[in-house]
Formats: C-alpha cells, structure tokens, sequence
C-alpha cells in the first residue's frame, strides 16, 4: 500500500506577531487522506498559520514545505496563485455577496455571470449544493438572511469549489450552536473523506474538533509543541 503523499510540513516554525511570544510550532505533518484538528489557536494566531501555511508570508525561522516545495522558495505571483488554488479556504475572512442568491454565491468560483448561469455551470452547483447540506429549495434564497449555519456551509462550498487538495479551515464553529457543530464536524469530516483530499482545522472547541478530525493535537505555545489532546487530558485530569 503507497504511503499517503506529504502535502504540508512544518520544522521549527517561529513567526513574531508583536504579540507576548511569536507563534513557534515545532513540527507538524499533514498527509494525503488525513484529517487534523489542531486546538491552541486563538483566532489570530490560526489566520498567521494559515497565511503561512499558504505562503503568504514566510516564516522568520524554521521551514514550511507546501506539495513538496519550501513556501520561501515561492517568490512570484503567478507561482503563488497556482498553489493558492490548491488549497480551499473556510474562513470568516472569505467575503460573500450578501444581495446574491444562494445559488449565485456557488457559482462565483466558476463564472463572473451569475445572472444567466449556463446549464453546465447550473448542475455543477447543484451538486456542490447537496454536497454540503443545501436542499434545492435553498438555492434561490438570498445569501444576506441565511442563519449563521447556512453562512458556514456556503463558504465551505466556496471553499471546495475547485477540487483543492488540502481544506483549511478557522475556527469554523465560532457562530454556531454546539449543537449544530456536532452536526457540521461530522459533515466536514465525512466530505474530507469522500474526496480524499486533506483537512486541518483550526478550533477552541475540543468536542468540535474530535467531531470533525481523525487526530486531534493541542499546542504548548512556549515551546510549540503539538500533543494529542489524550496526553493533555491526562496531565489536567
């Protein structure tokens, strides 16, 4: 059986946010097919990581090594926009059009002519639509007055629209009920799943988390150390 491909690396991260101490993680893999929930990140902390991970910015020290390539060796724009879309982004920072439909929103990653959209374009956001919990009825709703929980699955389908290879995702619950968390983190995890491609989920709630991933690792800020959340419960219990 092949081993699942390396898709991001990390060693010996440090980036200084003008914060008490810089964000430091001392290793971390995600692999082809994985899942991982990472906890001790509070909401600008997880925003840097993904903007690092993204090679957005680069770190000050240590290396990130994004499908193979270090994100320091990415130095021109047109080599950066073709990894950009290999990853999917579910983030409150994804702006949705608020007078556009439901069915408008989808469509955006795949045309600028949400007014008459083709037939083509029509059926692919359909099924990207019951992919992430959208019943037909819901498309023709305007994307302004969707409960916090539609928003959610509205950028996650903005977020898989391209068929990217790894989903990053920032602290996704933060507007929802528990409840509808426990829900969500099942779909997420179960998506991720079906598409075989690789998520990393960045949250503050440890039931969340152990809903939407496979592993769960919690970090110790001062030294950057990812542990599973097991260990942590062990050594607080």
């Amino acid at each position: 059986m092949p081993v699942p491909e390396t898709l991001v690396a990390i060693r010996n991260l440090t980036k200084d946010y003008r914060s008490l101490r810089p964000l430091r993680v001392a290793s971390l893999d995600l692999r082809e097919g994985q899942m991982l929930a990472l906890c001790g990140f509070d909401r600008m902390t997880a925003e840097l990581l993904v903007d690092l991970i993204t090679a957005a910015i680069v770190p000050d020290s240590g290396e990130i090594t994004i499908f193979g390539q270090r994100t320091a060796d990415i130095t021109d724009r047109e080599s950066w926009l073709q990894v950009l879309d290999r990853f999917g982004l579910l983030t409150e920072r994804a702006v949705l059009v608020e007078q556009f439909t439901v069915e408008q929103n989808l469509a955006l990653p795949y045309t600028l002519a949400v007014d008459n959209l083709a037939d083509d374009i029509r059926a692919r956001v359909a099924r990207l639509a019951g992919e992430i919990g959208f019943a037909p009825a819901d498309l023709g709703r305007q994307s302004g007055v969707l409960p916090p929980l539609g928003r959610l699955r509205l950028r996650l389908g903005r977020a898989l629209a391209l068929n990217p290879r790894v989903l990053l995702a920032e602290h996704p619950n933060a507007t929802i009920t528990r409840e509808e968390a426990a829900r969500f983190g099942a779909d997420l995890r179960r998506i991720v799943a079906a598409r075989g491609m690789a998520g990393l989920v960045l949250t503050a709630d440890h039931d969340f988390a152990r809903a939407a991933a496979d592993e769960v690792l919690v970090l110790h800020p001062a030294t950057g150390t990812l542990k599973p959340s097991s260990v942590w419960r062990r050594w607080f219990s």
